[in-house]
């Protein structure tokens, strides 16, 4: 039965530079990269390919040794260029000069009924050596989904609250066949249901309106209500021994493509966003494109930040830097390498902040957009337990004392109080909020990797 689920906790940032809602043209883009580093958990990535070697979209280049099973792909055809390693050999990046009309591998389509008569098993072959198979995450630790696994269900959220978010509506347009497809799917790999959350307010993006085959459930109130894992938590949560599966709507969208055309298709719609970028807008691209092409020139100054996703749990890339496997927006904001004396106890009326003493007007005026920078406006201190955190988790842990259980390296604590419910994004407005400015969503990650290799 569906839900409608009303968070009160949580905060809202309301940021200057939202992406004007139209598809803008861009300079081509040149390269293209599959990052390693996108994948959490991969240990023993395996190159199948060399510098020099021509590739299509949807060609084998990485494999993880502890789950063979799974290729990654590459998202565009063309010649690879580099395969860039850093310190002990550590696999950065793959990296593709892109053709200027992208060819594709061929697989097997599978109409409706096909896809009705197949086993889970041949639908899981099909997926795995297409390379789609790395869209599906498992919960708990966030890790890519593994093939032998069974989970008790498999959970999309239909909306993303985080600052600047782009517009579904927009990214998946005329998408609404191979949302299906991805639904029709995924059913077939759970004796559970598939769920798909929704944003109480406002209107359905189309891809989603009409979709069968998923208990739909809606949520309101300020970010975290659009996190995949808070929507979890309010409709079955994730206990010791669980496994359940998330879904982006681009990964159950590539997966419906996949059956419906038979190739890998890796093109998206990306928002660019941020108070710094002169044209902030759509662009039509491919999964780990570079950004250079949508940033040289485009930004008010050269002292900028320019962040693959949104500025709580987007990575810091390069002017030439490559978008993250799983990222659908790049965010601009300006550097903020300075000091600030006492920046951190000044009442201000300019600054965002959950804290009523720092952003006094921040209450008063909610409609406001705020240009924010990289200043943390004070260093890393003693951990000071103010109730905060409490406020912006709409869960039902404790995460202060979860916190301090993972500082303790309490394994049994931890799991009492709830890590197997999060992922980094879960507790971003932790970070954010600190008054301690502790890097939380690492000091989770390291809490996770405990209880993953124990």
């Amino acid at each position: 039965m569906s839900k409608l689920v009303k968070l009160k906790k949580g905060f809202d940032i309301n940021l200057a530079g939202k992406a004007e809602k139209k598809v803008e043209a861009f300079p081509m883009v040149k390269t293209f990269a599959i990052k390693p580093t996108d994948f959490l958990g991969m240990e023993r990535p395996k190159v199948l390919v060399k510098e020099g070697d021509t590739v299509k979209a949807g060609t084998p280049i990485l494999f993880d040794k502890k789950m063979e099973k799974v290729q990654f792909v590459a998202p565009v055809s063309g010649e690879v260029v580099e395969i860039k390693r850093g310190e002990k050999r550590k696999l950065l990046e793959i990296k593709i000069l892109a053709d200027s009309e992208i060819e594709f591998e061929s697989f097997e389509k599978l109409t409706d009924g096909d896809i009705q008569a197949a086993s889970r098993e041949k639908l899981i072959d099909h997926m795995t050596q297409s390379g789609v198979w790395p869209q599906i995450i498992q919960r708990p630790f966030g890790i890519i989904a593994n093939p032998a696994d069974e989970p008790k269900a498999i959970y999309i959220s239909g909306f993303d609250s985080h600052p600047l978010a782009p517009d579904y509506e927009l990214l998946f347009k005329g998408q609404e066949k191979a949302f299906q497809t991805g639904v029709d799917v995924l059913k077939k790999l759970t004796e559970g249901k598939v769920y798909l959350g929704l944003k109480a307010e406002g209107a359905v993006p189309a891809a989603f309106a009409t979709v069968k085959g998923a208990e739909v459930n809606k949520f309101s109130g300020p970010h975290p209500a659009g996190n995949v894992g808070v929507q979890i938590h309010h409709i079955d949560p994730i206990n010791k021994g669980d496994i359940v599966w998330t879904v982006s709507p681009f990964g159950v969208a590539q997966i419906g493509k996949l059956f419906l055309n038979g190739i890998y298709d890796a093109s998206k719609v990306i928002a660019l966003t941020g108070s710094e970028l002169k044209k902030a807008a759509y662009v039509n691209t491919y999964l780990g494109a570079c950004v250079d092409s949508f940033v040289a020139g485009n930004t008010k100054s050269d002292h900028v930040r320019v962040i693959s996703g949104n500025v709580l749990t987007g990575s810091k890339v390069n002017a030439d830097g490559y978008l993250g496997y799983y990222d659908h927006q790049i965010t601009v904001i300006p550097e903020g390498d300075y000091e600030e004396f006492l920046g951190w106890i000044k009442p201000s009326t300019t600054k965002l902040s959950f804290h009523k003493a720092i952003g006094m007007l921040s209450f008063l005026n909610k409609d406001k957009e705020y240009i924010v920078d990289t200043n943390t406006h004070g260093e890393e201190r003693p951990f000071v337990v103010s109730g905060a955190f409490e406020k912006v988790t709409p869960m039902d842990i404790l995460p202060t004392y979860l916190f301090k259980a993972i500082h303790a390296e309490d394994y049994d604590e931890m799991e009492e109080l709830g890590i197997y419910e999060l992922v980094e994004e879960d507790v971003a407005l932790c970070e954010f909020i600190d008054p301690s400015k502790n890097e939380i969503q690492a000091l989770l990650r390291s809490g996770i990797e405990l209880l993953m290799y124990s």
